[in-house]
């Protein structure tokens, strides 16, 4: 049976990532890339279809785990009646091939140990060809090579590799698994130890980076950590997630694959990284969003592959009995060809704030916008599927027309302050319109706020966003309604779900736990309106249930007190580090001494 989500810990190469269990088993790894075949599935089903344990044989009586300072090295001390000994686990920055390095150190007494390897290629389904070659072992499936090397005897045993070994105080027993293409030869040996210090160097000299100062330090360098571990290096492109099928319900079947790239989370992303220093990171991807949504607006995707690629073709892994029980398994996601229209304002929206920073940008950018912006004009007031990729029949969805005027708004902002050519008066009356549009027909009077979609009574989540878009100001009477009316209708245990739950039948559950991102774009919004406690509550609410290494899952299942969905989930981490820079600088702006007027 699969550890609790929040049991895992992160660690990857700004390739691909590998998720480590309290346990010390590996259960989730794809390689050599996020988006790759899983060769370690055991989160999804059993041991049997891949995982690498390194673990005592005897009864553990204490575990404890931290990653050391500022890094993505992660260390496990497990203490037995034996000894103890620490377990670091880490990949070392993308080289000439992928490794994963374990090494096994004793700290007190001798405890006995016990590693197994169980390569499954091809999503749990494939057992590899394995032989010995020298001193390693080599497994080969297909296209795809792994090669173990250790100094401790291994033995084959039920389609598995095997190793009974002891560690006393002082000692270190090293393991390398590393990932190769199966048709040249296996990939060179590293030095463990020196592959350990260059990874510290490699994380230090990153995080040194980091201008952000005051509170939460420690807390948003451990989200920057995990937004550049699931940044594809390549390419510059930021997966939402290296897992797919994490259940958003326990027992569920909205199981979704979320190792691709969302536009949805552009203007977040591009905050998060400009705001704490990281400008190249910024850059690569606000490059990568050019290279992807390059070609005819009207094929504008909501998603894309790390590569930039399209076809992201769904399918279910049947073999797989899911993560407790839930099912289906996906592979792919099919949401990538639904009509969104909020995606032209979040690229649009990039695009302008990117020269706010002053990034220095492609010369195409401000063609593909005005080509965005010509394409929108035709579409605007179509149906789509909303942001949260509804899979019944389109709707005009509220939070979509916000983000068109969002496209239209910005595009006029930056042909002003650039000085652009551009239609500015027809995207002015167009901006005017789809604001008429919106509050007419996307705000409810009788309840006083913005609703999910044209003509219902329910709520939506995004919603809250609308101030921090400068669709209307926090404090309009209409804001202030949609903000109350929003925690009433949607908050749950102190957290906000996206959906309404009145959409259910009287009784039954919500759909799925609490959307972490939502809760802290209440606080944004509380932030806005001045209500700093009220966001402090949140933000600390949120705070309070990462796990014990600082991740977040996309949702959090009040009643069971357990994380859901995909993990770690970079929107949630992102939307983490915005609130605690929104918090801090309006912390700061209100302790400012007030100015006395000269007499």
């Amino acid at each position: 049976m699969s550890q609790r989500i929040e049991d895992y810990a992160l660690i990857g190469d700004c390739e691909t990532a590998a998720l480590v269990g309290r346990n010390g088993s590996i259960d989730w790894l794809c390689w050599p890339a996020f988006d790759s075949d899983a060769c370690f599935a055991a989160i999804l089903g059993t041991h049997k279809n891949g995982r690498w344990l390194i673990a005592p044989s005897e009864d553990v009586t204490a575990t404890s785990r931290r990653y050391l300072g500022h890094s993505l090295i992660l260390e496990t001390r497990i203490e037995t009646k034996s000894g103890t000994v620490a377990l670091i686990d880490f990949m070392p920055p993308r080289g000439k091939a992928s490794d994963i390095v374990r090494l096994v150190r004793g700290i007190s007494g001798a405890v006995k140990m016990r590693m197994q390897l169980v390569i499954r290629f091809g999503f749990g389904a494939d057992i590899p060809w394995v032989r010995r070659i020298d001193h390693s072992l080599m497994a080969i499936a297909g296209p795809d090579m792994i090669v173990l090397r250790t100094p401790v005897e291994t033995r084959g045993e039920d389609l598995t590799t095997v190793s009974d070994f002891e560690v006393t105080a002082g000692q270190t027993i090293p393991f390398v698994l590393t990932y190769g293409p199966s048709h040249i030869e296996p990939p060179a040996p590293i030095d463990p130890e020196i592959a350990l210090q260059e990874t510290e160097r490699f994380w230090h000299d990153w995080c040194s980076h980091c201008t952000r100062d005051g509170g939460y330090h420690d807390l948003i360098v451990r989200s920057l950590i995990t937004l550049k571990a699931l940044t594809f290096a390549p390419t510059g492109g930021i997966v939402a997630a290296p897992t797919t099928s994490l259940p958003e319900k326990l027992g569920g079947s909205r199981n979704w694959d979320y190792r691709f790239c969302w536009l949805r989370d552009a203007t977040f992303t591009l905050l998060a990284l400009m705001n704490s220093g990281y400008t190249d990171e910024a850059l690569a991807w606000h490059n990568w969003l050019l290279r992807a949504a390059a070609g005819s607006p009207s094929n504008m995707q909501i998603m894309y592959g790390i590569w930039g690629h399209r076809r992201l073709l769904e399918w279910e892994a049947g073999w797989l009995d899911g993560y407790e029980g839930a099912r289906p398994v996906r592979v792919g996601n099919a949401a990538h060809a639904q009509l969104q229209l909020d995606v032209y304002g979040e690229l649009v929206d990039v695009f302008h704030q990117s020269r706010m920073v002053k990034l220095k940008l492609d010369e195409q950018s401000w063609a593909l916008e005005c080509a965005v912006l010509n394409h929108l004009a035709e579409v605007w007031d179509r149906p789509d599927h909303g942001i949260w990729e509804r899979r019944g029949q389109p709707k005009h969805y509220v939070f979509s027309k916000v983000m068109t005027w969002v496209a239209f708004d910005r595009g006029i902002k930056s042909a002003e302050t650039f000085g652009f050519k551009a239609p500015v008066l027809h995207w002015q009356a167009l901006r005017e319109a789809i604001h008429r549009d919106v509050c007419n027909n996307g705000f409810d009077a009788d309840q006083n706020t913005f609703v999910e979609s044209y003509g219902t009574k329910l709520l939506d989540a995004s919603v809250l966003l609308l101030p921090a878009v400068g669709f209307l100001p926090a404090a309009d009477p209409r804001i202030c309604g949609t903000i109350a009316a929003v925690e009433k209708c949607l908050m749950r245990d102190g957290f906000v779900l996206r959906h309404d739950p009145r959409e259910l039948p009287a009784g039954q559950p919500p759909l799925e736990g609490a959307f972490l991102a939502c809760s802290l774009w209440l606080a944004d919004a509380h932030v806005l309106s001045g209500n700093l406690d009220k966001a402090q509550v949140l933000f600390d609410r949120v705070v309070r249930i990462a796990n014990d290494v600082g991740l977040l899952a996309e949702e959090y299942d009040s009643v069971a007190r357990r994380q859901t969905g995909n993990f770690p989930q970079a929107l949630t981490h992102i939307a983490l580090i915005n609130t605690a820079h929104n918090l801090s600088a309006a912390r700061r702006e209100s302790e400012k001494p007030a100015v006395q007027r000269s007499q």
